[in-house]
């Protein structure tokens, strides 16, 4: 191998080194990265029933949580377990801790957004899709503090309390979602099964 072939390897490998390692480094303090939720089990009290059925297959459910319920941990075993792989969710309640994010897109990533404290949850919206065959949600939501301020965005996670009532439409026909590489974000792509 020539002198020139060498260094030219070396400069291509070291490149893609410091790619991978650039795209892997954690996100800065106070952000939290897209990822999908891995807790499982994190909702002992949430109860689930199916309230109506379409003749198109369309489901509907109220998924209640109770007193210490971890919120998007519940929906989504929930989801993987009923094998909902589209659909759409509304709530309400209280919550005794929320876990917002604001997307930050020179970070690719969240900016944390944390209410330590009792406070009212205004509402929750959100989708459910498929990454990779598994149910993945998302969910927007904003909560009332004592003085009347509200605080909210991309829901990462929260605590019922003493509860939170979900209403889920389960469409009878998955929704795809797959990474859009300029955001490292899950987002649904149309024409394929959305």
């Amino acid at each position: 191998m020539t002198r020139n072939a060498s260094i030219g390897l070396a400069a291509c490998c070291g490149a893609a080194i410091g790619m991978a390692a650039h795209a892997e480094a954690p996100p800065p303090p106070g952000y939290t990265k897209p990822a999908p939720l891995a807790d499982r089990g994190k909702a002992p009290h949430m109860q689930v029933r199916e309230v109506s059925r379409a003749t198109d297959g369309t489901r509907t459910y109220v998924v209640i949580f109770g007193k210490g319920d971890h919120i998007m941990s519940g929906l989504t075993e929930w989801a993987e377990k009923a094998g909902v792989g589209g659909g759409y969710l509304t709530a309400i309640g209280a919550l005794s801790s929320a876990h917002f994010g604001w997307f930050d897109k020179d970070h690719k990533a969240y900016r944390d957004i944390r209410v330590d404290r009792q406070s009212e949850c205004i509402g929750l919206t959100g989708d459910v899709g498929t990454v990779e065959g598994k149910p993945a949600l998302h969910v927007h939501g904003s909560v009332g503090l004592p003085d009347g301020s509200v605080q909210g965005g991309h829901l990462i996670e929260a605590v019922a309390w003493p509860t939170l009532e979900v209403f889920v439409t389960a469409t009878p026909h998955p929704l795809v979602k797959r990474k859009d590489p300029e955001t490292s974000l899950d987002l649904f792509v149309p024409g394929d099964g959305a």
